[in-house]
């Protein structure tokens, strides 16, 4: 019998050795891409665990600034700020969202005090925090959320997270024609250099459960009516091109995981940097299923927010960005 002389192709060569594997690896996950997801909660004392999001907390202004100094000395890139108003402090317009002493606004202000220019600091430009109802926008009379009249109103928060220290804005509301105004009222106000991180891509997604822990959403219902289907692909296309045109400094695909094929398709087509989120119900599943022993969570930490930037993402926002930043060795 003649012997089978082998395969004429060895792709595993290249795998023999940690050395040859770093080598020709493809994909490089480095600290200063990763921004870190922090809420910020008015009336408490101390830090609060949030029950579906083991090892994420809503924080103080004191505990807040530290856990910006842990990122910053991690080597994370930066910071995206949430608020989260007393009950009593939310009506149905979101005022205390423009209130240059409501609690997103300050602790914005507190952050570029103690840091600086040391990080990113970003803002999320969104009135679910803030409103009784809960949703993203004004609801009129029939209880649909209003774009126009939310336009108005994004505009003016806006300009009140720039002037409270922000570097970057994100409006995420996914009203139509948010970028336009949100640029609009920042130059107009002289705050030309202020970033817009459009959020292009967000999807009416069931992974975003905890984060209505996190955050005491009052929110009843859902948003279909303004994120996108989760069924739908090209129309995130159609949303890139108008941010885009629109004048957004950076665009965004949220989830990340269960929307990698968008993620892909929309880093195709973008010449801005383009981030991708991966929101608390990723993480919740990561925690949930690494505290049974079922899988090793460190490395599932990397391995996922490896595939994120692999699909096409500049930037990650994820609450492992410290923890991955310190397994990178940042």
């Amino acid at each position: 019998m003649t012997a089978y002389p082998g395969p004429p192709e060895r792709p595993r060569r290249l795998r023999g050795t940690p050395a040859l594997r770093r080598l020709v690896s493809q994909t490089r996950l480095h600290p200063a891409e990763l921004v870190l997801p922090v809420f910020v909660r008015d009336g408490i004392t101390g830090p609060e665990p949030i029950g579906s999001m083991p090892g994420v907390v809503q924080h103080t202004p004191t505990s807040l600034v530290a856990a910006a100094r842990e990122a910053v000395e991690a080597g994370v890139g930066g910071i995206m700020v949430f608020g989260v108003p007393r009950a009593q402090d939310k009506d149905a317009v979101g005022s205390v969202g423009l209130d240059p002493d409501g609690v997103l606004n300050a602790a914005l202000r507190t952050l570029r005090t103690e840091l600086g220019d040391d990080t990113v600091i970003m803002s999320d430009l969104c009135l679910d925090e803030f409103t009784d109802h809960g949703h993203c926008g004004l609801v009129d009379d029939a209880g649909r959320v209003d774009n126009d009249s939310t336009l108005e109103v994004y505009a003016r928060m806006a300009v009140a997270q720039a002037e409270a220290g922000a570097h970057v804005v994100g409006p995420s509301g996914m009203m139509d024609g948010q970028v336009r105004v949100v640029r609009q009222a920042l130059d107009a106000a002289g705050h030309q250099d202020i970033s817009v991180l459009a959020y292009t891509a967000k999807y009416a997604s069931g992974f975003y459960g905890p984060f209505r822990e996190a955050v005491a959403s009052t929110l009843q219902g859902d948003r279909a009516t303004y994120q996108q289907d989760p069924a739908n692909r090209t129309e995130s296309l159609r949303e890139l091109r108008l941010d885009l045109e629109e004048g957004a400094d950076m665009v965004m695909v949220k989830p990340a995981l269960p929307y990698l094929d968008v993620l892909s398709d929309v880093a195709a087509q973008s010449d801005v940097p383009v981030a991708a989120y991966q929101v608390s119900g990723e993480y919740a599943m990561i925690e949930a299923a690494a505290s049974q022993g079922l899988l090793d969570r460190d490395r599932m930490v990397i391995e996922t927010l490896t595939s994120i930037r692999r699909a096409g993402a500049q930037v990650v926002l994820s609450y492992y960005a410290t923890t991955a930043a310190r397994l990178l060795g940042g």
